[in-house]
């Protein structure tokens, strides 16, 4: 990444809090509309994208750097935030569906009318942190490796795993279209 990400990344490891709010400006943005691709909701993106960065300042003298960047560790940890906001808002939906309190409305549902999303969440958790970071947002099978932890080979076999699932859904929604 740029050497402005490193010269911040020290003074947050040093514990300035400015520096995180710089870190914060420069990357917000993009986590945001990461956080956007995977949940329904904007204010469940927003959250997402706060846990990211308040886990990062927890987090900052573990936090996996890669090429001087937080970025990639920050997209990884928005999607696990992602996917926690979503479970806790189906918990929170069956149990309103539930409850005997008389009429209520049905949360209002972004349109996702290629289906790709929904067949992305379905994907084991593992399988989509990989398709998130090499394919959505282009990072190197290497890099993508450094932030999850995990050697290259299991990057590229997780990869072609996900690749092919993905395909098959795909290819039996275009048969349901026909």
């Amino acid at each position: 990444m740029s050497d402005a990400d490193a010269e911040l990344w020290v003074r947050v490891r040093a514990g300035d809090e400015s520096a995180l709010g710089a870190l914060f400006d420069r990357h917000e943005a993009r986590l945001f509309r990461h956080a956007c691709r995977l949940l329904t909701t904007r204010e469940d993106a927003k959250d997402a994208v706060t846990i990211a960065f308040f886990e990062l300042w927890r987090k900052r003298a573990s936090v996996r750097l890669v090429d001087g960047s937080p970025l990639p560790w920050l997209l990884n940890t928005v999607s696990h935030s992602a996917r926690n906001l979503e479970r806790s808002g189906r918990r929170y939906r069956a149990l309103i569906a539930h409850s005997p309190v008389g009429d209520h409305a049905a949360a209002p549902r972004a349109s996702d009318e290629s289906g790709v999303l929904a067949a992305l969440k379905r994907l084991p958790a593992r399988e989509q942190s990989v398709i998130v970071l090499t394919v959505l947002e282009g990072y190197p099978e290497r890099a993508t490796a450094e932030t999850l932890g995990i050697p290259v080979g299991t990057v590229k076999s997780r990869l072609a795993r996900a690749k092919a699932k993905l395909r098959d859904e795909m290819k039996a929604m275009e048969a349901s279209w026909a």
